[in-house]
């Protein structure tokens, strides 16, 4: 009877071993980092950064991978379905693309509290209200008089939930009927806009920001409760009267479930020394989102609650699942 007891005391201990290994022989080779939206896009912007970062601290290459479609899902799920030894990750706005996604789409591919493990949360940032340069609307009452006035109340465009949510939870709030027209790219949503075939966009601060600085385009609002260190002059929502919810995604790293601890710690480690370096701050300030350091228990902590207040989002919004 002691020989089966000793063979399992044997594998116990190999595996006891294999813990703190994996994370000193981690990463074994290339890194592959998937991207939910398009080259160039705000989100490929912070993506392709800390990609950069963690290549130099990991000492090996960290691949930029974007799969672009179904509001993100196509990139989340191709994590759920990687290999779970840390060497396939995703940066990504997490509140937008696993917090919400079961309350805004009907089939996803994967589970989003049994399929991830969470890294750590890296920055925030708010979302804004964008129209065309050369309209003459210059302020949120304007866009909602002209909507007003535009049969069934116009057109709306975005390429994510955030923004879905966005756009949704404004119309409610003024009683209006605006269509979305989803997006893959957002070079076409801006393309459609500048056309007059959208009446606004609802974008993340970081894309809007330099589209703005490129005179295409107004910022008129953000959809955070308090303005951002990076478009301090303009207003939010909910300073105009039009707000009474916080929009403001978070960002985040995930890794596939079942990856083993200390690679886990070892990237939240990597991920929270890139945003406390200096030249991240100013990256971060420069594309209009705010550091958001965290840890592995507390970023899947956040997940649980982001739930359940993107929930309450989509009820308020009245938004369908598709």
């Amino acid at each position: 009877m002691r020989r089966p007891n000793g063979i399992a005391g044997f594998a116990g201990a190999l595996l006891l071993a294999a813990a703190p290994l994996a994370a000193q022989d981690y990463p074994a080779h290339d890194i592959r980092s998937l991207c939910n939206y398009a080259p160039g896009s705000g989100a490929d912007i912070i993506v392709r950064f800390y990609s950069d970062r963690l290549s130099k601290l990991s000492g090996k290459p960290v691949i930029v991978e974007n799969r672009v479609g179904a509001n993100g899902a196509l990139a989340t799920d191709a994590l759920a379905k990687s290999k779970p030894d840390g060497h396939t990750i995703l940066i990504t706005p997490a509140s937008s693309t696993i917090a919400s996604a079961p309350y805004l789409f009907k089939n996803l591919p994967f589970d989003t509290e049994r399929d991830f493990a969470a890294v750590t949360t890296i920055a925030s940032l708010s979302f804004v209200i964008m129209v065309d340069a050369a309209r003459p609307i210059s302020s949120i009452d304007e866009l909602v008089a002209h909507l007003k006035g535009r049969p069934n109340n116009g057109f709306y465009g975005t390429t994510n939930n955030t923004g879905v949510i966005a756009a949704e939870l404004f119309k409610t709030k003024v009683g209006l009927t605006t269509t979305y027209v989803p997006y893959k790219q957002n070079a076409q949503a801006l393309t459609d806009l500048l056309l007059g075939q959208v009446d606004f966009l609802t974008f993340d601060a970081t894309w809007a920001a330099s589209q703005a600085k490129g005179g295409k385009i107004k910022i008129l609002a953000a959809t955070a409760t308090k303005r951002s260190v990076a478009l301090p002059e303009v207003p939010t929502l909910t300073e105009l009267g039009y707000g009474g919810n916080d929009v403001s995604p978070w960002w985040g790293v995930v890794v596939a479930a079942g990856t083993p601890k200390p690679v886990v710690d070892k990237l939240a480690a990597w991920f929270n020394q890139i945003t406390a370096a200096e030249d991240t701050k100013q990256f971060l300030a420069n594309a209009a989102f705010d550091p958001f350091p965290g840890s592995p228990e507390q970023m899947q902590a956040l997940l649980k609650s982001d739930a359940v207040r993107w929930k309450r989002y989509v009820e308020l919004a009245k938004i369908q699942p598709q």
